[in-house]
């Protein structure tokens, strides 16, 4: 009887002893957390490749002039997801590879793709002879000149004033994503999937 007596509290510090450790096992990670949401950490958003815009750019409504002198509807940038090239009206061989580049971008979504619609936004005269081809029937060509084409292009961050830069919009007409023109596809189709499949606005 005595033994047992004295070994009563030997057990209850043991039992004790596992009782903080299975506060510091489950209570750590928690107090881990609120110490880094006071901190103002943020964890990383999953966009990897392009340069996030944070906040996102609301871009104004503006009504633009398509190659043919007919106006585009105001709402032309909202209600899908948009992969904008902002480049000089004479697209290049540079324009036109990006151009393909973001044409291959589109349909390697699969299912995705009738999300996605492509823009050339340009300055300057446009376009050469037989521009855009058959290839490029969804590419939606907008003229960037004059007051509402400025107004547009100043939502843009430099060097989008300059041209040949590629950029993402959301259903709602945020500026979200920017990329350089060059190399920028494959990157670009990583985001965008990642993007299409935990959006919930289009």
């Amino acid at each position: 009887m005595a033994n047992l007596n004295r070994d009563q509290p030997a057990g209850a510090r043991s039992g004790f002893g596992r009782v903080l450790l299975l506060g510091a096992l489950f209570g750590a990670p928690l107090i881990a957390a609120l110490l880094l949401y006071r901190s103002g950490w943020k964890p990383a958003s999953g966009i990897e490749h392009g340069t996030l815009l944070d906040p996102p750019r609301p871009l104004p409504e503006v009504a633009l002039t398509r190659p043919d002198g007919s106006l585009a509807p105001p709402d032309t940038l909202r209600g899908a997801w948009t992969l904008i090239y902002l480049g000089d009206g004479a697209c290049d061989s540079r324009c036109m590879n990006t151009l393909a580049d973001l044409r291959q971008v589109r349909l390697a979504l699969d299912k995705d793709a009738s999300r996605v619609r492509r823009v050339f936004l340009y300055t300057g005269p446009c376009c050469p002879d037989g521009f855009p081809g058959p290839g490029e029937r969804d590419l939606l060509v907008l003229n960037g000149d004059g007051p509402s084409g400025a107004e547009l292009l100043g939502r843009f961050p430099p060097p989008a004033m300059g041209g040949d830069s590629l950029y993402v919009i959301d259903p709602l007409g945020n500026l979200i994503l920017g990329y350089p023109a060059a190399g920028a596809a494959r990157g670009l189709l990583a985001d965008l999937e990642r993007l299409l499949r935990l959006s919930r606005i289009g």
